[in-house]
């Protein structure tokens, strides 16, 4: 068992950051814990340097809590096969430990990414990875629990940064 988290950022229009963090085992990946940060100013969006604006959130919400060994991002880890990087990139270097990217668009340079179909969902997620070979993110992400495209750890990850707790 790997004890992992899932990590989500959302910026509401009235300004600010809500950081959210669920954190599990995989493979599975049942929800045992989770967390939100609120940060009262962010980094302005900035086209090539998202992670600018993320990553601080990232590390507020990941702050006192247990370790994870392996962080699960929505995005890309890198956007081409040649490893240009993308937000899980920059959390893979920040935070040393191994991560996973679940995209739910297709980018059109990310050719490498790997499609994983869950639910009977005729659309796919894009995969990709950091710090583990890619076929294993995207069987940890087959696995993950929950019968929707999306597995359960991240549609609650995403609600919480949301608001919809």
């Amino acid at each position: 068992m790997v004890r992992s988290g899932a990590v989500d950022v959302d910026y509401p229009g009235s300004g600010g950051g809500r950081a959210a963090l669920v954190v599990g085992a995989l493979p599975g990946f049942a929800v045992e814990s989770e967390r939100v940060a609120w940060l009262d100013e962010v980094e302005p969006y900035v086209p090539g340097q998202f992670y600018r604006r993320e990553l601080p959130a990232i590390r507020a919400v990941l702050a006192g809590v247990e370790a994870v060994e392996l962080l699960i991002v929505d995005g890309y880890v890198d956007l081409d096969p040649a490893g240009r990087p993308g937000l899980g990139a920059h959390v893979h270097e920040a935070l040393g430990i191994p991560v996973i990217g679940v995209a739910k668009t297709s980018f059109h340079t990310a050719t490498h990414a790997v499609p994983v179909r869950r639910g009977g969902a005729a659309k796919p997620l894009y995969v990709t990875a950091a710090g583990l070979p890619l076929a294993a993110a995207a069987a940890y992400v087959t696995g993950m629990s929950g019968p929707y495209r999306m597995p359960d750890a991240l549609r609650r990850v995403d609600a919480l940064a949301r608001g919809r707790a």
